[in-house]
């Protein structure tokens, strides 16, 4: 099984990716977590990648979609599936994460679309923010992030519903609901 999870900020996709990866022995891909990765084991990517978080400039798409693919890479010769969380976040990623899966010829790929009501949306990043000490889990910030996901990203989901199976879970409940409502829209 692959799952790429999607959603707005504060819906609860890290929670959820946990579960997922867990009841179904996937492998949860970070786009954080591969640049990290792969700058500590200096790979030439991970070096261009270094570059750039150096200057505190972004991570370029092509670097970020070189780091996927050889994640992809791998996980298919060892036949693992994989949960990707946070990824894509523009439609031209969603385009090159495509060509990807034509490249390694990866056709069962499930979209999961976690929403909520925005103001749950906030109130779960400010207690978030109050629980875990996140600078940047402020009403202020919280409402700019939402504003550039709907400007940017959820555009994806409207490339993701022409041409994938896209399942939409409503967001609002307890983890263990939600998780449910996950595992039955995807099939065991």
């Amino acid at each position: 099984m692959n799952l790429i999870l999607f959603g707005p900020p504060g819906v609860g996709k890290g929670t959820q990716a946990e579960h997922l990866r867990d009841n179904y022995a996937l492998h949860h891909i970070s786009t954080g977590d591969i640049l990290r990765a792969a700058v500590k084991a200096g790979t030439p990517l991970g070096t261009e990648a270094k570059r750039y978080m150096d200057s505190g400039a972004l991570v370029p798409d092509e670097v970020i979609i070189g780091l996927v693919e050889e994640v992809l890479e791998k996980d298919k010769q060892e036949n693992k599936g994989f949960l990707l969380d946070g990824f894509p976040r523009t439609e031209e990623q969603a385009k090159a994460l495509d060509n990807i899966f034509h490249k390694l010829q990866i056709a069962d790929v499930i979209i999961i679309s976690l929403d909520a009501p925005e103001e749950e949306l906030v109130e779960r990043l400010i207690k978030r923010g109050q629980e875990s000490g996140r600078s940047d889990d402020t009403e202020e910030t919280i409402r700019r992030r939402l504003v550039v996901y709907h400007d940017q990203t959820s555009p994806v989901l409207g490339y993701y519903k022409k041409g994938r199976k896209v399942k939409e879970i409503n967001g609002l409940g307890k983890v263990e609901e939600i998780t449910d409502r996950i595992k039955n829209a995807v099939g065991s």
